[in-house]
């Protein structure tokens, strides 16, 4: 069988949200992209519009639905809300974390922290996978010999790499390959996984604060075989 794969479902997280205060905003309503959001929205628009896309599914939050807007006006697609590809729980939602803050100062908030797997804060890793990769699949189907995009958040699109590269979900969030805009590429042949690929179309346009040390804006996509 040849190794071309024959569809790509693209998890393309969200855009810069304006959030002058910090907040972990989690699920919360009302958190929108900002102006260099909307920049970077069409940036991608403009990178991969022209590609072979059918298919665009999408987190309900504002954020995710910005983000798809002008790739699905440049496709020529419906967007598909699907809340399997939601932002995950989190018991801190709502609160700062800056110097200063006392959303981990108060020893009621430890106790959130013991357990890096569950994690004891938010949702379980295994269940943002499994939900995750439901959507992926159907996702898959629905583009079957052309290439589909999904738009999400980063800890939810992190750990779908994690899983389907087969690596622990033990991880350290300062260092997730999955920058503002960032696209990580499921490659299918048929039904099977044979390559995941990451790109940075709006690299140029991503905060110094936001890049990550460990990880460069731009430059050539980073390729791994599961």
């Amino acid at each position: 069988m040849s190794q071309t794969p024959d569809t790509i479902v693209h998890l393309l997280r969200h855009g810069e949200v304006h959030n002058p205060d910090g907040v972990l905003y989690g699920r919360m309503d009302g958190y929108h992209l900002s102006d260099l959001g909307r920049a970077m929205a069409e940036k991608v628009a403009g990178a991969i519009g022209d590609r072979d896309i059918t298919h665009v599914r999408v987190s309900p939050l504002e954020r995710a639905q910005e983000t798809a807007q002008p790739l699905a006006a440049a496709r020529g697609v419906d967007i598909v809300t699907d809340v399997r590809v939601i932002e995950s729980t989190n018991v801190f939602e709502g609160k700062r974390f800056g110097q200063g803050d006392g959303a981990l100062r108060s020893p009621s908030a430890w106790r959130h922290l013991w357990n890096p797997f569950k994690p004891s804060w938010g949702e379980p890793y295994k269940e943002v996978a499994a939900r995750m990769m439901a959507a992926v699949e159907d996702a898959r189907d629905e583009a079957r010999g052309h290439e589909a995009v999904i738009v999400s958040h980063q800890l939810p699109i992190w750990i779908t790499r994690l899983h389907v590269e087969k690596r622990s979900f033990l991880h350290d969030p300062r260092k997730r390959q999955c920058t503002l805009c960032s696209l990580t590429s499921l490659h299918y042949v048929g039904d099977r996984l044979t390559q995941v690929s990451y790109s940075e179309p709006a690299g140029d346009l991503i905060p110094t604060r936001d890049k990550g040390a460990p990880f460069s804006a731009g430059g050539a996509p980073e390729e791994h075989r599961p």
